[in-house]
């Protein structure tokens, strides 16, 4: 077969040019919407960290309640995740993301009245259960559409959204704070659960009718289309050779588990980065809920930018080690900055919170293609949800860790350390262990 063309049997052969037109045709359809609905989950899943600012004073909690509660979600996705990618399998992806979205913004509703500890860790712990498999259902559902170099790119398009909540949710949260306080006799931070979770269950609901499961069955596309699909995506799986399809034989793969590790060390930094980052800004001098939520925003603005970035130059060299393990070194070497810094500098701080949050988010898109190039059909389904719910238990893990070393020794800075040496780990993992993939022959 010609490297210039893709030939379906009995069709005249695909150029280049309709190839881009077509995926152009299918991002600007899905992707938008997918990124869209990550956006929301991230809002409603970090709000906390901005209420934090608030509700712990009026309830009377601790630290150590604020963080058990903060990582009790990623329970929730440890228990669920698995049985929502195997569903997504059987029922298909638009019946599977209107659940998960409906599930979850309904729960961020119902946080407003979680006026006891015991409330606040059921709810957290419920809204990691409905969010459980939306992100592995995304990379599932988007190797039914593209092939593996253009994934890296599409990916970071979607997951640049938990960046830009930040950027939408820290300014967001922090007026209404200082707004809404006593009015219709709620307190603030309640009135961010019900503003934060309203649009999402609306946004649930819009899912059935917009999402299609499969480029077959997409009346969006024509039967040229449909056909260069199919065979772009034929070409890919010859081109990445045999993938392990097996669930049971996947699960003994120990590459598998390396990737679970990997992702733990990252995600372990990116939960720091999410529910404390608002309280090292605070600990800066900065009270107004305001001013600390324009601040994270500033920072994850450039994590998104730096995520598309990073996710376009892996797929353009088809490269994907170095792009992962070179963000997450960028993200050690701005949480040491932090770790470091915290009580003397407070310009530096910021600076290694920007650094920190540019690394360890460039790190994610590109993660996810070391294991899809690995694990196909049933095995990617259970394969990429293990990886994700086991290595979320990081997100349980790393709040609780903090609240603990702050509440132990008055700072946060102990805890830092620890976490840039867990994503350090990451780093090493990757060069040391993950081996390098020939580089995929792209059409001329």
């Amino acid at each position: 077969m010609s490297l210039s063309t893709t030939v379906h049997a009995g069709a005249a052969p695909h150029s280049q040019s309709e190839i881009d037109t077509t995926y152009r045709k299918i991002t600007w359809r899905l992707i938008p919407f997918l990124a869209f609905l990550w956006l929301l989950a991230w809002i409603d899943r970090v709000n906390v960290g901005y209420v934090k600012l608030t509700m712990l004073d009026e309830l009377k909690w601790s630290e150590s309640v604020y963080g058990l509660g903060a990582g009790i979600f990623f329970l929730g996705y440890f228990f669920f995740e698995i049985p929502s990618n195997l569903m997504l399998q059987k029922i298909g992806a638009k019946k599977t993301l209107m659940r998960i979205t409906i599930g979850w913004g309904a729960t961020c509703i119902a946080m407003m009245f979680a006026k006891t500890p015991e409330v606040f860790y059921a709810l957290r712990f419920l809204m990691g259960a409905f969010e459980a498999g939306f992100l592995p259902g995304v990379i599932v559902y988007l190797t039914y559409w593209f092939p593996s170099g253009r994934r890296a790119k599409v990916l970071s398009l979607i997951t640049a959204a938990s960046a830009l909540s930040s950027v939408v949710g820290g300014p967001l949260a922090g007026n209404i704070l200082n707004l809404m306080g006593g009015v219709g006799g709620l307190s603030s931070w309640q009135w961010v659960f019900l503003i934060e979770g309203t649009p999402t269950v609306l946004a649930g609901v819009f899912t059935y009718f917009y999402l299609t499961d499969r480029p077959q069955e997409a009346n969006w596309l024509s039967a040229r289309e449909k056909q260069l699909v199919a065979a772009e995506l034929e070409r890919d799986h010859q081109a990445l050779g045999h993938r392990e399809h097996s669930v049971f034989a996947a699960l003994k793969d120990a590459r598998l588990w390396l990737f679970v590790l990997i992702y733990f060390s990252i995600v372990a930094a990116n939960a720091t980065l999410n529910f404390y980052g608002p309280s090292i800004v605070k600990e800066l001098g900065y009270t107004n809920p305001a001013t600390i939520g324009w601040i994270m925003s500033g920072a994850f603005l450039l994590g998104a930018v730096a995520q598309i970035a990073n996710g376009s130059h892996s797929d353009r060299q088809q490269e994907v080690r170095w792009h992962c393990a070179g963000a997450a070194l960028l993200g050690v070497i701005g949480m040491l900055i932090v770790a470091i810094s915290l009580g003397r500098s407070p310009a530096l701080v910021l600076t290694g919170l920007v650094i920190a949050v540019i690394g360890t988010s460039s790190a994610f898109p590109v993660f996810w293609q070391m294991p899809n190039r690995l694990l196909s059909g049933a095995a990617a389904a259970v394969g990429v949800a293990l990886i994700n719910s086991i290595a979320n238990l990081a997100g349980f893990g790393s709040p609780f860790m903090l609240a603990e070393v702050k509440a132990a020794t008055g700072g946060l800075s102990p805890g830092l350390f620890v976490i840039a040496a867990v994503e350090l780990l990451a780093v090493l993992l990757i060069l040391w262990f993950v081996p390098k993939h020939p580089k995929a022959r792209k059409a001329a």
